[in-house]
């Protein structure tokens, strides 16, 4: 950030104890901390928790994990529920957090999360998703994007629940 975001002044760097050298608006008289988006991204699992869903978005043929930025005032566990049944209508009965990771390219800290589906049927899928499929774990570390985000968390997920932290 080079500009305060109240005044437009040309933030400088000062000094601000237990915080480092700071952006700070000399016309405000105050700091100015980073500001980035706040998304999630989700590992859903079926209810047995064998099977993981993996969407087409955009025209693109790669499979991803669900995902969704963070309306202002909602929480991250609202969000994985409310972007869940908005992209595929399913409705989520088990939510917990998985992984985080700033996200340079869109200025987004990710926030993914595992969250367990109340049933498979896909039947309710909105015009957001092209395509949405259940895969074994193994399926789906096989058919995610590859060097994609979504995979990265993908893996730590199944890594964890291999060693059973989940």
């Amino acid at each position: 950030m080079k500009y305060c975001i109240e005044c437009g002044n040309k933030l400088q760097l000062k000094y601000l104890e237990n915080e480092g050298m700071i952006p700070y608006c000399t016309k405000c008289e105050e700091y100015r901390f980073p500001i980035f988006n706040t998304a999630c991204s989700m590992v859903v699992l079926n209810k047995e928790k064998n099977k993981i869903l993996l969407i087409q978005q955009y025209g693109k043929p790669s499979y991803i994990l669900v995902a969704g930025y963070i309306n202002k005032g909602e929480s991250a566990e609202h969000t994985v529920a409310r972007e869940v049944k908005e992209e595929v209508g399913l409705d989520i009965i088990e939510i917990g957090f998985n992984k985080s990771k700033y996200f340079a390219k869109s200025n987004t800290l990710m926030l993914n999360f595992y969250c367990v589906a109340e049933n498979e049927d896909l039947s309710h899928m909105t015009k957001e998703v092209d395509r949405a499929d259940w895969f074994s774990f193994e399926e789906a570390r096989k058919n995610i994007r590859h060097g994609s985000l979504a995979e990265e968390f993908l893996l730590t997920f199944l890594q964890k629940e291999k060693a059973g932290e989940l």
